[in-house]
């Protein structure tokens, strides 16, 4: 429990600074020391491949509410409603060996992982939820990921502030057991608002990690040419650190 305490701690620390912090040359090369510090310490305070905690059903929060984008403003995504998203497609790409196209149906055909885990909000809400889903180890696997991948990009079909959403782990993050691409929100097809029809649950990250409306994945050994270059819409545009771990 203390180190848990200590790394969620860290957490909040430097997640709260990061608005003021980052307006200044100095501040974002501090922040920047300062992420680097957080990474290394989570890393060296907690197993590689740790699992967080999972609860029991009577735990399962009353409602789960959205947050960020609760829908997709564009006549393509109400199209793919009215479709019940049986046309949706999700894109691998990058540094593999076998890039794909999955449909919605291919995704429900492959193992399948359950877990009740609580979603921490960087806003300082929490709502626990069971999801289901394909391990993203899973479809990288058999995509055949190159060794020269260092890190996953998410591509989703929502924006925000007229600006494309788009998110990105380490290979850690991405190979962790509980990182899945959840198309079910306890026990029914994942609500528009919580993603539909498919969002990332990185369990060991806070919630503006785990993207919604998924479109794409795409292996990358860099960082520079995504967004602006900092692997993350709130990142690039609002100062958030990369790495938000819990």
């Amino acid at each position: 429990m203390k180190r848990r305490a200590l790394i969620a701690a860290m957490g909040a620390m430097f997640v709260g600074a990061c608005s003021k912090v980052a307006d200044s040359k100095v501040g974002s090369s501090l922040l920047s020391a300062a992420e680097d510090w957080h990474r290394k310490a989570h890393r060296a305070l907690s197993n590689r491949t740790a699992l967080v905690r999972e609860y029991a059903r009577a735990d399962i929060s009353p409602v789960f509410r959205g947050n960020g984008s609760v829908t997709v403003d564009t006549d393509e995504y109400r199209q793919h409603m009215a479709e019940g998203f049986a046309n949706w497609r999700l894109e691998v790409s990058g540094l593999v060996r076998n890039p794909m196209s999955l449909s919605l149906e291919a995704l429900r055909k492959l193992p399948q992982r359950t877990q009740i885990t609580r979603h921490d909000c960087v806003e300082g809400w929490s709502a626990i939820g069971e999801w289901t889903g394909p391990q993203l180890a899973t479809i990288l696997e058999a995509a055949g990921i190159s060794e020269e991948a260092n890190f996953i990009v998410f591509r989703c079909a929502d924006a925000l502030g007229g600006n494309p959403y788009y998110e990105s782990v380490d290979m850690v993050d991405a190979m962790h057991p509980q990182t899945i691409i959840a198309h079910r929100l306890n026990g029914q097809s994942l609500p528009v608002k919580n993603g539909a029809p498919l969002r990332m649950r990185i369990e060991k990250q806070l919630g503006y990690k785990h993207a919604k409306y998924l479109t794409a994945i795409h292996a990358t050994s860099s960082l520079d040419d995504v967004g602006l270059g900092q692997g993350g819409y709130w990142e690039d545009h609002h100062g958030y650190q990369w790495y938000a771990g819990i």
